[in-house]
Formats: C-alpha cells, structure tokens, sequence
C-alpha cells in the first residue's frame, strides 16, 4: 500500500472500488490507505472545476433523511450537537446510507499518527517509519483529510512519536468522526443535508492551514474541500452588476497556490494568492481577506472575487454575485470562513503577468561587529540597531505608495536580535528595484549600519514553484495581529510611540513580522463591497507577532499556555493605544482577542450578523470567532483557550 502511494500519488482518477466500500470495509482502512485512496482526486490541467450539484427542485423533492430540507420552524431543540456514544448520534445504518448517496467518498480515518503506536489498531511499523522518513518528501501531510497545521486545538490525543511509551494511547481528540471526500458540490450538498437532519455538528477542512481551531472539532463530521479542484480560464468576463470585464480564471475552492500559479504561468496571468504555496487560496484565505505581496497593487484575495458558487446550510447550491445572493456575496469576502456556507469554486481576475523584484538584507544586533559592510552586517550599540528597526518601517510608506509590499521579521537572536528585511516590488526591474531602495539604504549607513551589495532578484510572480511537500504539523503557536492606519502611522507621536511597543515585544522574546501593504479600495477597482474589515482599507502595516520560540506547545502544561496567551495579550495593549482605530487580521489573530468582534470585523459585523442569522438559523455552521459564533461553546476540556476536543453546544 506505502509503494502504491510513493510511486502513484499523482494519478487523476480514483478506482471505483477504493471508494464505494461499505461502511464497516472503510472502516477498518488505515489512514495510509485513506490517504492514498483520497490522492487521486486531482484535476488535470486545463480542466475546469466539477460542477456537479442537485438542483433545488432536486433538493426538495429527496424524500430522506439524508437530503431533506427542513424549514426554520424545526431547528434542533437538543442544547448540544449530537456527539458519539450517545443515542442521538446518527446509526452505523445512517452512516453507511450517507455514503451509498454520496458515491462511496464518506471517510472514517484515524489520526495519522495512530499507525506508530503500538496500543492502537492502526498500528503499522513500515507505516510508521514512512510518517518519519518519507512523507516529508511527498504531499502526504497537506493530502491528509484531518491533518492540521497546528495541532494544539485538537488536543494533543495523537502526537507524532516514534517510538511511544508501551501503554501510550491514541484517540480521536478533535480530530472528526468522519469525512466527506468532496469532489463535487453534490457531495457537500448531501453531507450539510445530513449534518443539519441529523444535529451532527459540521466543519470544512483544506489543506489545513487555518491555525484559529476553525477546521477541527470533536465528534463532527468534516467536509473535505481540498479535491474541489480544477481550473478554466476566461478570455472575457463580464461581472454581472460589477464594474470588471477581463481576463478571469475559474478556480476549484481546492485548488493550492502552487497549482493556481502552475496555470497563470501556462495563460500568462497573474493570480494574486496567499504567499505560502501549499495554501488553498480560494476558500479560507478569501473568506478571511486574504493579502499577498501584490495587495497595494489589485488588493486584497477578496477584491479578485468576481462570482462565488456556495452551498449554503439549506443545502442549496447557489451562484453569490453582486446581483445573486448579494449577501453571501459580501459575507463570504473577508466576514469569516466555515460560517455562512461552503465555497465549492469562485471566479477570479486575471491580471497581466508580471514580475515580482525582491531586495533583501539583513542586519544584527550582537557582541562582534563586522569588519566590512555586507548584506548581512552586525553592529553592537543597541541604540543604533533599534534607530534602524524604526527607519526601515519609516521607510514603508514610500514602498507602499508606490505599489509594493514590505516584508520584515524583527526577532532574538543569538546574544541580541537580527532585523529581516525584504523591500518587493511588481513591476521593477533588479535596477529600479535598487535605486528605488538606496535612500533606506543611504539612511541606515549615516546610522551606522553597514548595509551593502544586497541581494536583488527577480522573477515573475507566478513563476513561483513547489512540490507541495511539506512536514508533519507542529503543535503550532501562540500569536496576535495588528492593522496600523495610516493616519497612526504618519503621525510622528503615535509611530514613535508603535515603534517603541514593537521593541518591547521583541525584547520579550516574541517576533515581530511585519507585512506593509496598502489595499485600499482604489487599488482594488473599487469592487462591489466586501465584509473584510474597513480598516484593511485604510491601513498600511498588518503585524504578526509569534510566540512560537517561546513556549513550545506540544510539552508545555495547559496552565503555562494559558498564560503565555494571557501575556501577549496584555503586552499587544501598548501597540493597540499606539494604532487607534486599527484591527486585526482574523486569519492571523489571537483566538482570545479582546473585542474580536471588532478588531476582526469592525464595523461590518452587525451586518455579518444578520446575514449568518438569515442563512443559517439551524446552527449548522459554527467556528470560533466567526460572526454569530458567541451562541455556542466548546464544553469540557475542548472549552481550554481555543482547543476544539470537546462538546459543542449552545450557550
């Protein structure tokens, strides 16, 4: 089965019998054999993405359980989601009936991890040796249909050992129950049907990267988006009651940006997308904002959206536009993912090709000085480095005007701390780039900062390649975001005063990532309205700051994580005060941000509200954070921070 794997990952079709087992075979598969089975759903090149879907006539006329429409008049009575073990809990029978409508795609896999203890049933030592030398080189971890890339939230039930304790145990934790292997929006349709008939509590996973627990959940059942693959592209697009017509790409909500940047390449298009590769652009990242190094450019991920087709928590397949479903159409750009209903495809804009010109140096602070200037020198008065920290940030507001996006990790290291700098510009050649970046340059040597021969490169933007490989998820981290206005920024008081809240943070030992851009509505076309934060509009810094190096989660206690949260917290207030008016980015935020109704959302989440109230009044879809999220809570040990190993239920 490993070899069948290894040698045949990218094949496009899945046998028929891998997949219409009967409940009790599929069952019993290993989760090698799971994933093996699931990574034959990819879409070959130029193929446009499945639309497959039960009409609503179709919807409504099904008379089942399973695809049965209910009415807002018989919402659920019970406080809690059904949960395992209990007699609510949908039947072996229900189950397997689930499975024969959807083709034989419904999963029942173990964690992955399951294969290298010797307690559990899973247990396979050649399966287990290939989780520690082999799946780091393929695609195995993002191709996962419960992997997450923090694995905190689920509980830590089922860690990655290679050799674990005799009486070491795993479980399911908050990992799903079961899994549908969505290919089509059928398959979403039937499994929200089910879920909403049956009081299963629902979630939707990609590829796994949302680290907010907002793709994971005990006893649930998950809709596995990551195979709703494919991709057309639109000589002429006329957006219906928009302002766009042009070029336009219809992408599969599955479809990683590597694979998006494959196609823009081969039509000579420009995609913006997430800047991780392995990412599923058009679902999470959209429904959260989404930025990239092209956002002062054509904007955020949510001003490429042209047309949305969703499922939304009756079941329906629907087309959201600025003339159909106009508020899905606005909720689901920026107003939260996992809440609303599930993206199966979107429609894009598709820019001209275009390259992407990096400069980039380095420079530390620490206890040897360099002897010669370079793009990586190393001075010891602290003074000095922290007056370069400010001018380098001082330095965005140029960059950003004119288009381009400023990356910057400030951060301990060795004795002291080392600031990261990449200036990016689309559009500029290497020279321009280097003239464009010599007064910062000029500034930090009068500082007494030796920059020089930096690293200029070039290449276009979608030119940018990967494998897709990656390795076993973390535990993941503790972290928090900021928006910095403009109007903060430029004033002279409140900037020295952010500058010096970033040192703090840094000087605790956190890293301050920050990412300059400016997506106001002008760059993006000024496109129909969107439910992302206004603020994104009007800022010009979004900031990370990360934890990770800080407290490892994976043996760290739950009181020590509690208040290693609880300390970020408190030390982000110094950087709120210096930012008024500001926000932050849901995707990248701290799951226990103070407020987060409005620093997530701000002024749009009454009117996100509404809309969630409207579309789902079952309770159907439920994330932490997410609009309308306050009437629910994780019960038990999942109610720990934002860990999702519990009961869901009604507040």
């Amino acid at each position: 089965m490993l070899a069948w794997y290894v040698s045949c990952h990218c094949c496009n079709q899945l046998t028929r019998s891998c997949l219409e087992s009967r409940l009790e075979d599929f069952s019993m598969w290993s989760v090698t054999a799971i994933i093996t089975a699931t990574l034959f759903t990819q879409v070959a090149i130029g193929q446009p993405p499945n639309d497959s879907h039960f009409s609503d006539v179709e919807i409504d006329n099904v008379a089942s359980g399973i695809l049965g429409n209910r009415g807002p008049s018989t919402k659920p009575t019970s406080r809690c989601k059904a949960f395992p073990g209990e007699t609510a809990w949908p039947s072996v029978s229900d189950w397997a009936s689930l499975n024969r409508t959807i083709g034989g795609v419904l999963l029942n896999p173990s964690p992955p991890a399951s294969v290298c203890y010797p307690t559990s049933a899973s247990f396979n030592t050649t399966a287990c040796n290939f989780l520690f030398n082999g799946a780091s080189q393929s695609t195995f971890w993002f191709d996962d249909p419960v992997t997450v890339q923090g694995t905190w939230p689920q509980g830590l039930t089922c860690p990655l050992v290679r050799n674990p304790q005799a009486n070491a145990t795993c479980t399911r934790g908050g990992y799903p129950v079961y899994v549908v292997n969505a290919t089509q929006p059928k398959h979403v349709q039937s499994a929200v049907n089910f879920a909403r008939e049956k009081n299963v509590r629902l979630i939707i996973k990609n590829t796994g990267h949302d680290f907010l627990a907002r793709n994971i959940g005990a006893g649930s059942l998950s809709i596995w988006t990551h195979n709703l693959r494919g991709f057309e592209f639109i000589l002429d697009y006329k957006q219906p009651g928009g302002r766009y017509r042009g070029p336009a790409a219809w992408v599969g909500a599955g479809l990683q940006v590597y694979d998006a940047f494959r196609y823009a390449l081969a039509h000579n298009i420009t995609l913006p997308a997430a800047s991780c590769l392995t990412i599923g652009s058009y679902g999470g990242w959209i429904s959260g904002g989404g930025h990239s190094p092209l956002s002062s450019k054509y904007g955020l991920g949510v001003d490429q959206v042209l047309e949305l087709k969703v499922v939304t928590a009756d079941g329906k397949y629907v087309t959201a536009n600025p003339t159909k479903n106009e508020d899905l159409f606005f909720a689901l750009r920026g107003g939260g993912g996992s809440t609303y209903g599930v993206i199966t495809s979107a429609i894009v804009k598709a820019h001209p090709a275009i390259n992407l010109t990096i400069a980039s140096f380095n420079f530390n602070l620490g206890n040897t000085p360099s002897s010669s200037p370079s793009s990586n020198p190393t001075i010891t008065n602290s003074t000095t480095f922290w007056l370069g920290f400010n001018a380098i940030f001082a330095f965005a507001i140029p960059i950003v005007d004119a288009g381009g996006y400023l990356w910057t990790n400030g951060l301990p290291s060795g004795p002291g701390f080392a600031m990261q700098v990449q200036v990016q510009m689309p559009g500029l050649s290497p020279g321009e780039a280097l003239a464009f970046t010599q007064p910062l340059l000029d500034e930090l040597n009068g500082l007494g900062i030796p920059v020089a021969n930096i690293n200029v490169r070039t290449q276009v933007y979608s030119s940018q390649s990967s494998t897709g490989a990656g390795g076993p998820p973390g535990a993941g981290g503790y972290f928090a975001s900021r928006l910095f206005p403009r109007a903060a920024y430029v004033d002279p008081v409140l900037f020295s005063k952010a500058m010096n809240a970033s040192r703090v943070l840094v000087e605790a030992g956190y890293t301050f990532h920050g990412l300059n851009m400016a997506p106001t509505l002008e760059a993006a076309g000024h496109p129909y309205p969107a439910g992302v934060n206004p603020v994104w509009r009007e800022s010009v810094m979004h900031a990370d700051i990360f934890g990770f190096s800080k407290l490892n989660l994976g043996t760290a206690t739950d009181q020590q994580v509690i208040a290693a949260q609880l300390a970020l917290t408190q030390l982000m207030e110094p950087l709120k005060e210096a930012t008024p008016g500001g926000g932050s980015y849901l995707n990248e935020g701290d799951p226990h941000e103070p407020n987060w109704q409005q620093s997530f959302y701000g002024d749009n989440y009454s009117k996100l509200v509404r809309v969630k109230k409207t579309r789902d009044p079952w309770g159907v879809f439920w994330a932490p954070t997410t609009p309308g999220s306050e009437e629910w809570k994780i019960e038990g040990e999942g109610g720990l921070l934002w860990r999702q190993n519990g009961r869901l239920c009604r507040v």
